[in-house]
C-alpha cells in the first residue's frame, strides 16, 4: 500500500498542473479582465477632470489625466477611449498583465509551488490571509452536511433494502427521487419564504453563521445559536444529496443478501439480525463509508457556491463566485487550486481508507 500511496502523490504533480494549464487558458480567453475592469471603474466614476484610484496586489494609486483630444480607439480594451496610452500601461503593469502569457503562468506555478499565491486585485490584502479566512465557513457548511447526509441515507438505504418491493420501499423512493430533483437554490429561497421573514414566518435567521452579539453569549448559547445559524442552510443542501447514498446503501445491501456467504450463514441457523449487522453490514458499507472523502468534495464543489450566496455565507463558493465578477485573477487560481489540491488529496484518502475497511483489497497486487 505504500508504493501505491507514494504513486498516487507523484500523480497530484502533473494532474495539478494540467489542470492549472486549463483553468489558465480559458481565463486568458474570458472577456473582461482585471484591466477593464479597472478601466470600466474609471470611465464610469471619473466625473471631474482628475480622479484617483487604489487598485493592484501591491496597493499602487494611479491619478489620471481624461482627456478627450487623446484618443485610443485602436486600444485592444474596450471602453478605454479616451484614456492615455500611459495610463494603461501603468494598470497592465500593476495587474502584472504586461507580461507574455506564458511568463505569467510560469511565474505563478513557482510562487504556487511555495504557496505564495500574491495579493488579490482588489482587496489589497495577501490571497492566502483571504482564502484561510474563508475557509472554515465552507469546510463546517460541507462537513457538517455529508455528516447529515450519512446518517440519514446509511439507516434508510438498509431499512429499504430489508423492506424491498413494499409500500414503505416505494413510498420513501418517490420522496428521495421527488428531493433529489428539486435544486438546493430552489429549496433555499422556499425556505426563505416561508420561514426567514419572506412572507410567513420569521424564525431563523437569514444570513451568516453568528449572530452579532455572539461574542457575549455563553457557551451553550454559542452553539445553539451557531447551528440556529447553519438550519436552513443545511436542510437546503441535505433535500437533494442524501438520495444518491440511500439508493447506493440499499442497493450495495442488497447485492451482498444474495452472495454465497449469505446463505451459509442462514444456513448455520443464525437470526436474521445477525446475518444483516453481523456479516453483511461490513461488506456492504465497504462502499460507502470508503466513499466519504468524495462524497464531501462532491458536497463541497456542487452546493457550497449557491447556497453561500443565497444565505450571505462569508465562505470560498462566495468569493470565488465575487473573484470571478470581477476578474480577480489570484483569487480565482487560489481557490482553483486549492479545490484541486484538496479533491486529489482526498481521492487518495478514499483509497487508503478501502484498504483499512477491508485488508483483503490490495491496490499494488491489482496494478
Amino acid at each position: 500500500m505504500g508504493a501505491y500511496l507514494i504513486k498516487r502523490l507523484l500523480l497530484i504533480i502533473p494532474t495539478l498542473f494540467g489542470i492549472m494549464v486549463i483553468n489558465f487558458a480559458i481565463i486568458q480567453i474570458v472577456p473582461g479582465g482585471p484591466v477593464e475592469q479597472m478601466i470600466a471603474q474609471m470611465t464610469g466614476t471619473a466625473v471631474e477632470s482628475t480622479a484617483r484610484f487604489s487598485g493592484g496586489g501591491e496597493g499602487e494609486t494611479l491619478e489620471f489625466n481624461r482627456d478627450n483630444s487623446t484618443s485610443v480607439n485602436d486600444s485592444k480594451y474596450r471602453g478605454a477611449q479616451g484614456l492615455d496610452p500611459d495610463i494603461i500601461k501603468e494598470i497592465e503593469k500593476m495587474y502584472g498583465m504586461d507580461k507574455p502569457a506564458h511568463q505569467r503562468f510560469i511565474k505563478m506555478l513557482k510562487d504556487y509551488l511555495t504557496f505564495d499565491f500574491g495579493e488579490s486585485f482588489f482587496r489589497d490584502q495577501k490571497v492566502t490571509s483571504i482564502v484561510l479566512d474563508k475557509m472554515p465557513v465552507s469546510i463546517s457548511l460541507g462537513l457538517w452536511t455529508t455528516l447529515l447526509v450519512y446518517l440519514i441515507s446509511i439507516p434508510l438505504g438498509i431499512r429499504k433494502a430489508i423492506k424491498d418491493g413494499s409500500k414503505f420501499d416505494i413510498v420513501s423512493s418517490s420522496i428521495v427521487t421527488i428531493g433529489y430533483a428539486i435544486p438546493n437554490f430552489l429549496f433555499a429561497v422556499i425556505l426563505i419564504v416561508f420561514f426567514a421573514g419572506g412572507r410567513f414566518y420569521d424564525i431563523f435567521p437569514l444570513r451568516g453563521l453568528f449572530s452579532e452579539n455572539f461574542d457575549d453569549l455563553t457557551l451553550l448559547q454559542k452553539i445553539i445559536d451557531y447551528f440556529w445559524h447553519l438550519a436552513l442552510p443545511l436542510t437546503a443542501m441535505l433535500v437533494s444529496g442524501f438520495a444518491g447514498l440511500t439508493f447506493l446503501t440499499k442497493n450495495s445491501f442488497l447485492d451482498q443478501v444474495n452472495q454465497q456467504y449469505v446463505i451459509t450463514a442462514r444456513s448455520k441457523g443464525l437470526t436474521e439480525r445477525k446475518v444483516l449487522y453481523g456479516h453483511v453490514f461490513r461488506n456492504a458499507m465497504l462502499i460507502v463509508i470508503a466513499g466519504f472523502p468524495s462524497a464531501f468534495i462532491g458536497i463541497l464543489f456542487s452546493s457550497s457556491l449557491f447556497i453561500e450566496v443565497i444565505f450571505s455565507l462569508d465562505g470560498l463558493g462566495l468569493l470565488g463566485y465575487e473573484a470571478a465578477l470581477t476578474r480577480d485573477y489570484p483569487v480565482i487560481f487560489a481557490t482553483l487550486y486549492f479545490f484541486s489540491l484538496l479533491g486529489l488529496v482526498m481521492g487518495i484518502i478514499g483509497d487508503f481508507m478501502y484498504s483499512i475497511i477491508d485488508p483483503r483489497i490490495d491496490f499494488e497486487s491489482r496494478q
